[in-house]
């Protein structure tokens, strides 16, 4: 390992077998070199996860001269060795070091930050473990695998002090920020519904198991995710993300991306809504057992319906509905009724949400100035509860109410302790 370090990485992991054994109440190291990055200084960032996703998060970094790339992690030897060739060949020297265990590259105290792009079931215990080594974090949707998760991730990142950007990079977008300023200013009326759609889940054949690579740490890639034999297949993007062992399927890992922007046009990202009920259609065979469509009704306080579905009911994107027109929005489009909303002009009377016009930039500068990011923690679980709520729903099929204030449902003790999952020896959090 490069630099020198407060806390060694043998004692580090030491530590770090104790708490992966029990809960995570140990106290916030303030780990990182500095406590503010001053103006000159270069921001080093860690990427833990290397796959499509981390890369392309990775090249978002390498774009920006405020930031250096200085260390990269993934369990796959074969993904992380090309990060680190497209990191070298980007500052011209073979500087950047790589690591297998996340722990190892957190032990450093010459790493402000960290981009954090696993397979979504480590999502959260990474960030644990990064918040309570001093690390600011960038996490990709979605973000927990359970609300008890992200209420952990939550608390520990407050407890902390650590600076936090979710994935949802349609806030950095303009179409998605002028619709919801649009809805949130009245230029619609008064909001009665908002459309949501998403793509679904997939049906996929069973996979045969077989023997495990030389170039992975396949106990490591399962981490607090059940047992189960490998399959070359099981750590492929396109399977895993349909998983419930992994992950709760696209709708979360693609409508947390429009769910998110509803939540910001009904201005209810510190809330949620107040009843859910939904039904769904699971694979009844196969590998892959996420909603592979689905209905979900969703009511807030103040009235607002929530219709999310998969993309063959609702059309995919975003449509705020008023009585005195709609506003639609997906990425690069944007329409309304009437059509001179989209020549609206906001004055000094108006609200104007946070503008952020490059989601990693974003977050860098919030490194640099301590300042809250356009997707904080606090809104990131808002966001992320409605497809909890929506997979919950499906699964009992009935109607369910909800209490945002203490997050939990209301006299239903068998939904709430969905609201729970367990996760393998000696992982916990």
């Amino acid at each position: 390992m490069n630099g020198s370090y407060g806390l060694t990485r043998r004692s580090f992991l030491k530590r770090s077998a104790v708490v992966a054994a029990a809960p995570l109440i140990l106290p916030c190291r303030a780990g990182a070199r500095r406590s503010q990055v001053e103006a000159n200084d270069l921001i080093n960032i860690g990427c833990i996860g290397n796959g499509p996703q981390g890369t392309g998060l990775m090249r978002g970094v390498l774009g920006h001269a405020q930031a250096r790339v200085v260390a990269v992690c993934d369990v796959n030897r074969l993904r992380r060795d090309a990060a680190k060739q497209t990191v070298d060949q980007q500052y011209g020297n073979t500087d950047c070091a790589t690591y297998n265990d996340f722990r190892e590259l957190l032990a450093r105290d010459d790493i402000d930050g960290v981009v954090i792009a696993t397979p979504d079931h480590w999502h959260v215990p990474v960030g644990v473990y990064a918040a309570k080594a001093g690390k600011d974090m960038y996490i990709e949707k979605p973000l927990m695998l359970s609300l008890s998760q992200g209420q952990v991730l939550r608390d520990t990142i407050q407890r902390c002090g650590r600076v936090y950007q979710y994935g949802t990079q349609q806030r950095s977008s303009r179409e998605f920020r002028f619709a919801c300023e649009l809805v949130r200013n009245g230029r619609i009326g008064e909001l009665k519904r908002i459309k949501v759609g998403s793509p679904a889940s997939i049906v996929s054949e069973t996979i045969a198991p077989g023997p495990v690579p030389d170039w992975l740490d396949y106990d490591l890639w399962l981490g607090p995710a059940p047992w189960a034999p490998f399959s070359e297949k099981r750590i492929v993007n396109a399977y895993w993300w349909h998983k419930s062992d992994y992950a709760l399927g696209f709708v979360a890992g693609w409508g947390i991306h429009h769910v998110d922007i509803a939540q910001w046009g009904e201005g209810a990202d510190l809330t949620g809504p107040v009843e859910v009920e939904g039904t769904g259609v699971f694979p009844a065979e196969g590998f892959c057992d996420c909603a592979t469509k689905w209905n979900v009704i969703m009511r807030y306080a103040d009235g607002v319906i929530l219709d999310y579905t998969d993309e063959g009911q609702n059309r995919h994107g975003i449509t705020f509905e008023g009585t005195e027109g709609w506003v639609y929005v997906a990425r690069g489009v944007i329409d309304a009724k009437p059509k001179k909303l989209l020549e609206s002009v906001f004055g000094p009377g108006d609200l104007r949400l946070y503008e952020s016009k490059d989601h990693i930039g974003n977050y860098l500068d919030c490194i640099r100035s301590r300042a809250r990011t356009v997707c904080p923690i606090e809104v990131a679980i808002r966001s992320d509860m409605i497809c909890h709520l929506s997979d919950i729903a499906m699964r009992l099929e009935r109607k369910l109410r909800w209490d945002p204030d203490n997050e939990r449902f209301v006299d239903d003790d068998a939904a709430n302790r969905m609201l729970t999952r367990a996760m393998r020896s000696p992982w916990q959090i």
